[in-house]
């Protein structure tokens, strides 16, 4: 660019500056983003009516949401819950041209305040057809690897910039004490140091503050980056038999020490926004503790940004649900919810709250307090200055970068629990064989591979929802060419036994869930797995892999069973499961959680003095990766003095047969 465009392109930005900040003439100073964020949120503030105060406190489901709604209610926040989009199969230029039809709605109301849109993209952004799906929470836990979910953060901001939307209601903090609860495949572990050190998720999301950023006060550092959600405050993994959304039972110290800790660290890396637990603790509903909400959360650890209430979670203050209203507004804003996910008749809770801060059942003083830090993220992540998105991230959405890098998040959380013995491992696999068998329920099954939260809220079975690599296809894209790779979900004794199979592969574990859906106190496999397992294992050397949000009843079955491997809910990238399977990578996961013996022994966690799991918290073989193995052979060899021919013409001859890729390999 010639230095007189540079010119031309300075002054227009900086008419397009003034046009913005003078309008028909008079400076208006929250419009101007030469100014501290401070100082637009007080003049912006100053000029807001109590009717366009409430406004912004309110967050609708994008199915009741219009222009003219936008406009006259002065709306603060759109969503889209689980599964709601424009379109099925919607691309990101038609999420990006939804979203800005609303946008329009705000910015021309009296005061132009954009609205801020949000969505659950908690494994990538699920909701999106052709998103990347990364795997869920627990499975990143057992990876160990901050780095890797900051990065898993990074793409999936961008992801979700490409569809317009500014603002995710990720990551889950909780602190997962008990796996009968539908929700423990969110919680990244058991043990609070794992969650607190998975907290750089955060950076990622929404850029790394610099070194001089106040902490506390909320940070988004780009175009590409979004405004985060630390979830659900607080103890909701703590609750009585893992019941979604029931009663935390635990004093104050084993409140702070478990599941507190996360919280600390999230505000200190500039989360944007908190929400609030359905749960209660010891009796009282989170939704409605001033103590826990005003004191503790914006007093004694200083966020300075706003707090979200769960979807209908004022409604739940009250049993049964929306009973007493009213006074269920009252106790939620009261105790310091800034912004209510009404979400959908939000007209009841604004004239609700309106009449409560006119008869002083509620303090303006509140209402103010709440507007004043809803501006303050609005400002920070720079939505006054670019409130319309555009299609300049398309091509990001489900990217070769981001499906590599959850293949690579994949084969990192898997954990391996049995390999057969010291002196006869089964894994890795070989490639080139006559015939293998791929068996199980989830074997080819891109939805319950991916779980929950996955297109739709409650997931699906099947492969047509998204793209991706089940973990068939992954089987049949790493083994050899002359390998012939039979298929049967539920095989038969007599077809086993007529088929002279190598080797199987049986994949089984839980159907997609969330939520209450998920909550189980069983957490048994689904039919006909045990049956597989039983029938397959049996007659042939078998590695077993569970696709599962938590663990499940493995104990009866685990000595029939050669290998055994926890994949947990990997997402759309199959091979990672493969990369580790047949050796490309090494194993190196480890359990995030403990895996118990028998239900009864529930709940029961790492340091427990009942403690007696079938796998301990942390366990997890470590394997090389064939490259490794050949390579320290190969060193050991040529540091030798006297080798012998024949051990080494041996060697190699077995490693050729077992491994052709290698073959391949040396030829090139």
């Amino acid at each position: 660019m010639s230095r007189d465009s540079v010119r031309i392109v300075g002054v227009l930005l900086w008419m397009c500056v003034w046009v913005s900040c003078y309008g028909d003439g008079e400076y208006v100073l929250y419009k101007d983003p030469k100014q501290a964020v401070s100082d637009r949120v007080a003049d912006l503030f100053g000029r807001m009516t109590l009717e366009e105060k409430i406004g912004q406190m309110v967050q609708i489901d994008r199915s009741v949401a219009t222009v003219n709604i936008m406009r006259d209610y002065f709306i603060g926040s759109v969503l889209s819950g689980g599964g709601s989009a424009p379109l099925p199969e919607a691309t990101a230029q038609n999420w990006v041209d939804m979203i800005n039809e609303y946008q329009k709605g705000a910015l021309v109301s009296r005061l132009g305040i954009p609205m801020i849109y949000g969505i659950d993209a908690v494994h990538g952004h699920n909701n999106v057809y052709n998103a990347t799906i990364f795997p869920h929470n627990v499975g990143l836990g057992a990876t160990r690897d901050p780095d890797l979910v900051k990065r898993i953060g990074a793409a999936t901001a961008v992801e979700v910039r490409a569809t317009g939307i500014p603002y995710t209601f990720a990551p889950c903090i909780a602190v997962c004490r008990d796996p009968r609860w539908g929700r423990c495949y969110e919680s990244y572990s058991e043990d609070h140091k794992v969650v607190e050190d998975m907290t750089d998720v955060i950076l990622g999301l929404q850029g790394e503050p610099p070194s001089n950023y106040k902490h506390g006060v909320p940070f988004v550092g780009g175009r590409d980056k979004v405004a985060a959600c630390a979830k659900h405050y607080v103890g909701d993994g703590g609750t009585t038999r893992g019941v979604n959304e029931n009663n935390t039972v635990t004093d104050l110290h084993g409140l702070l020490s478990v599941h507190m800790p996360a919280y600390a660290d999230a505000i200190y890396k500039g989360v944007s926004t908190v929400m609030v637990s359905y749960s209660s603790w010891n009796g009282e509903k989170m939704h409605a503790n001033t103590e826990l909400i005003t004191g503790y959360l914006k007093g004694t650890l200083k966020f300075k940004g706003f707090v979200i209430s769960d979807w209908q979670g004022v409604d739940k203050i009250s049993s049964p649900p929306h009973t007493h209203y009213t006074a269920s507004v009252r106790a939620a804003i009261q105790a310091g919810i800034d912004m209510v996910m009404v979400p959908f008749n939000f007209t009841e809770f604004v004239n609700d709250l309106t009449s409560l801060v006119k008869n002083n059942s509620i303090p303006v003083t509140r209402i103010d307090d709440a507007v004043r830090r809803i501006l303050l993220v609005k400002f920070t992540m720079g939505l006054f200055e670019n409130p319309l998105a555009d299609y300049s991230f398309s091509n990001e959405l489900g990217s070769q970068a981001h499906r590599d890098l959850a293949r690579e998040a994949v084969r990192k959380s898997l954990v391996l629990l049995k390999n057969g013995n010291k002196t006869n491992p089964m894994l890795p696999l070989p490639r080139k064989t006559s015939k293998i068998l791929v068996a199980g329920t989830h074997a080819d099954n891109l939805g319950y591979q991916c779980g929950g939260w996955t297109i739709t809220w409650q997931g699906f079975s099947g492969n047509k929802n998204t793209r991706g690599t089940t973990l068939l296809g992954a089987v049949k894209s790493a083994v050899d060419q002359s390998t012939e790779v039979v298929f049967r979900e539920n095989p038969d004794a007599e077809f086993i036994k007529s088929n002279n199979f190598a080797y199987a592969i049986i994949a089984v574990g839980e159907p997609p869930y969330a939520e209450t859906a998920g909550d189980s106190d069983k957490l048994t496999m689904l039919d006909p797995g045990p049956a597989i397992i039983s029938s397959t294992c049996q007659a042939v050397k078998c590695v077993v892999v569970v696709i599962s949000g938590r663990p499940i009843v493995m104990e009866p079955y685990v000595a029939s069973i050669e290998a055994l491997v926890a994949a947990w809910l990997p997402g759309t990238e199959g091979q990672g499961i493969t990369d580790a399977l047949f050796g490309d990578h090494g194993f190196s996961g480890k359990l995030p959680v403990t895996w118990f013996r028998n239900t009864e022994q529930l709940p029961m966690s790492y340091g427990d003095s009942h403690y007696d799991p079938l796998f301990a918290y942390g366990s997890g073989l470590e394997t090389e990766s064939v490259a490794s193995i050949v390579a320290r052979s190969t060193s050991a060899s040529a540091t030798s003095t006297k080798p012998c021919l024949i051990t080494v013409l041996v060697s190699a001859t077995l490693c050729l047969f077992i491994f052709p890729s290698l073959s391949r390999l040396l030829r090139r």
